[in-house]
Parts: C-alpha cells; structure tokens; sequence
C-alpha cells in the first residue's frame, strides 16, 4: 500500500527535522543530527515541566517507521493546534505574551542544561487564551562561554516589532508581513523616535545591535568564527536574559482613539434588539453543531463568545488593532477557551508568503471553517470598500461550510451614515438581490427579521457545486 507522505513547506529550514502529514495526521520528524540534544531535553525533565506549564505543546513519540528520510531518529506524533496564526495576526499583548513566555522558556532551559537555538515568533501559537511552543527541536545542549545564537532572531521577531508598535504606530506589525525572518534592526533603528535610544534597553538590543550589525557585515571573517571568539559568562548569559524580559515588559500599548473598539457603544441596536440578535446567533450555531467558527469582522468578540461559549474554537478576526486587543486582554483575564482574536483586513487578508509563497499560508488555506459568521459585515465591505455582492458570495463560499450572516438595509443608520460621504453606486445593494446572488452559493436555510432592528439574519448551507 502507498504511504501518503507530505513534508510541510513551513519546516524546511531545519536541519534537525521537518513536519510531516501522513494520512492526514500531523507529525514531526527528529533527524539523528538532533539525538544528542533531544534525548537531553526528555531526560532532563525539561519537556515535562514545560508541558505541566502548558508551554510547550505536548506529543507521543510513534514508529520511527513512519519518518521519509533515512536519517530519521524519532517521530513525534504532537498534540493537535486547531488553528495556525501569524505574529502578523497578532494584537500588542498577544505578540508581548508570546515574547515573554519565550524569555520564560529560554530561562527554564538553562536551569537543565539547556538553551533555545531558535527563537522565532513563528513557533509560538496561541491555545486555549495563551501562548504556547509548539517546536520540541528548539533546544540545544548548553556549552558555557557560547554566545546566545538566537539573540539576533529574538530582536527581529519580537523587540523591534513590540518596540515599533509601542512608540510609533501599533499598525507596523504588518512589516512582519514584509520580513518574514523578523523587522531588520537597521530599518527599527532607524524609525524609532530618539527617546527610544536613551533607555538601557532599546538603546543597547537596537540601535547598538544594529551598529554592531553594520560593522560586521564590512568584515570579511566568518560569522561562525567571530560567535566560536567570543566568550560569553553563564551570568552575563542570564543576565542577558533578564534585560531582555525587563525591557519587553515596559513597553505598553493603550487600545484607545481607534473608530470601531467603541462601535458597540454607537450601534443603533437598543438592548432589547441586542439581546434577541444574540439569542438568535446562538440557536443557529446550535442548529449547526460547528467545531470550527471564524467570526469575520468580530470587533471585541461579542458573538464570538456565543461560539466559544458551546465549546466550538471560534477565531475572531477584526481590522481594528485596538478591538483584537480588547478582545484578547479580556480573554486573558477571564481564562476564556475556545476563543483565538485575531487582527485581519478582509480586503487584503494574510497572502501565501516565504519560500516559494508556501512558507505561511494563506487564509483560505488554513480552512474550510464548518461555520463563518459575518455579522454587521456586509456593508461595510459592499459599500466603504466597493466589493461587489457575487465577489463576497464566492470568497465566503470559500471559507466555510455553514454561513450565518446579517444583511444590513440601506435604511440602516449605519449604511446611511456610510453613504454621507459617497454617491449611492449600489444599486444591487437590496434585500432580494443579496438573496438571489448568495443563492447561488448557497442554500438559504434560514431567515430571520431581528426584531428592533431593520436588520435581517440569515443562516446558510454552502451548495456542492459552490
């Protein structure tokens, strides 16, 4: 019988293993270069404590038999992600999260003889409201006087982009999107504001960083030689750490002054027309029985929650920086599950990036979600952003199974304020061709008036054909 073997694209780079689907099922391969180091991080206690912690992501080791390679050493079968984000995706204190818990883990490997090679924000996820590891080959055996190898990549990924989203617009997390190994500490150096260089911390893993950079990139000698040259204490080692972490935690970010995290407060729902708009939401996601919602459009999470609260992962996406980050700081207060925010413009979502535009995938790719809600959505991207009705039918045919979505009126408040500033262009923009153009990709199973509202909800199965 042949093995239906897939080797994931955003593993390639590690010599010490890969990802792999076999059948479906995810697994990761630890190549024999990586013995040594691996058998240290199950023996030591390491893996243990951090999974107890739930830091890292847990996993079984499997028949060896079922790795691609002949060098293969051991298969890891690890514990299920139900969803892949990006650091591009990220709020403020989401990327912050998974800077510190990074630091936390680096410090707890040097407890075991340990430390992390690799400090990539990309091997961070968020599950269950937290931030977690998720690659078992990011350790290596400590050899005292080595320099730390991924102090470099751990500026790029996570300072320079917390810095630049803390002192000069939240929005430059997106040039994550445009470097994929991480902000080059030049370019950070460069747009940070001068005050940045006065404090201990950005001063010295920033701007000198980026001096040092410039210096040995004129030098002819091999970077390894330099590394191999200088000698570094386990105390300065530590103490590198802990500056590290102090800077990261005093960088703030307010979500504040944004148009929709207040949009809640302006909305021309009474409570009354609120509450039986959630009512509803939550019969239809019990109708469907989801395991997976993506809220497009979410704002704090409000429905999300309704998701989230029947045990279903529901993945908030919203434009707004300042909302993801409400949703997600309320997420981490009250310990909710199930619940993943996320920061997405839907007119220009997450593309296929890296290598060969595989490396991260795209947002269609990482679906079919069984259920996509888009609530008080529609006329926003019909009319701010002049998406024609069959272009949103088609591309959320795309992105679920199931789809409940809220058809908001041009006699709305809401559109009628979108309106004042632009001609009516929208002709197709009524009831009746909402209904005829999505009935083409799908089957409407439902329609229901919101009562104190002018506002219709629909619950939708996606056609075979769409």
């Amino acid at each position: 019988m042949s093995r239906d073997i897939q080797v994931l694209d955003a593993s390639f780079r590690d010599p010490n293993g890969h990802l792999f689907r076999e059948d479906g099922i995810l697994y990761r391969q630890v190549n024999l270069s990586y013995r040594e180091h691996y058998d240290l991080l199950m023996q030591s206690g390491l893996y243990q404590k951090l999974v107890e912690k739930k830091a890292l992501v847990a996993h079984t080791e499997v028949d060896p038999g079922s790795g691609e390679a002949s060098n293969v050493y051991k298969v890891l079968k690890p514990e299920h992600l139900p969803f892949i984000s990006y650091p591009y995706e990220w709020s403020f204190s989401m990327l912050k999260d998974a800077a510190l818990l990074t630091m936390a883990i680096h410090r707890k490997a040097m407890e075991f003889g340990m430390s992390l090679k690799d400090a990539s924000a990309y091997n961070i996820q968020f599950l269950d409201g937290r931030p977690i590891l998720i690659d078992s080959l990011s350790f290596e055996k400590y050899q005292e006087g080595e320099p730390w190898i991924a102090y470099r990549q751990f500026c790029q990924h996570f300072l320079a982009p917390l810095a630049l989203m803390s002192m000069v617009d939240v929005r430059l997390n997106q040039l994550l999107r445009v470097y994929i190994d991480g902000i080059p500490l030049d370019l950070a150096s460069r747009l940070l504001p001068l005050r940045s260089r006065l404090g201990l911390g950005l001063g010295t893993h920033i701007h000198l960083h980026a001096r040092a950079q410039k210096q040995y990139a004129d030098v002819t000698v091999k970077q390894d030689q330099l590394q191999r040259n200088r000698k570094v204490s386990k105390l300065a080692f530590l103490g590198l750490v802990e500056n590290l972490e102090s800077t990261i935690r005093d960088l703030k970010w307010k979500p504040v002054g944004t148009e929709w995290a207040e949009y809640y407060d302006q909305t021309n729902y009474n409570d009354k027309s609120m509450q039986e708009k959630q009512r509803l939401v939550a019969e239809l996601l019990e109708q469907v029985q989801p395991q997976t919602v993506w809220d497009l459009g979410a704002n704090t999470g409000s429905f999300s929650r309704i998701a989230a609260g029947q045990g279903v992962l529901a993945v908030a996406f919203d434009i707004d920086s300042a909302a993801v980050e409400q949703n997600y700081l309320l997420i981490r207060k009250n310990r909710e599950k199930h619940h993943l925010p996320l920061v997405l413009d839907l007119t220009n979502p997450s593309p296929a990036i890296g290598w060969d535009n595989h490396e991260r995938d795209a947002l269609p790719e990482r679906g079919p979600a069984d259920c996509v809600m888009a609530l008080a959505l529609i006329h926003h991207l019909a009319i701010s952003n002049n998406v024609p009705l069959p272009r949103l039918a088609k591309y959320f045919a795309r992105l679920g199974k199931w789809l409940i979505i809220e058809f908001v009126p041009k006699e709305d408040s809401q559109v009628q304020r979108l309106l004042q500033t632009r001609l009516d262009i929208f002709p197709q923009y009524q009831r009746e061709e909402f209904e005829k153009i999505f009935g083409q990709y799908f089957e409407i199973v439902k329609a229901c008036d919101i009562q104190g509202s002018k506002r219709s909800l629909y619950l939708m199965k996606k056609r075979p054909s769409a």
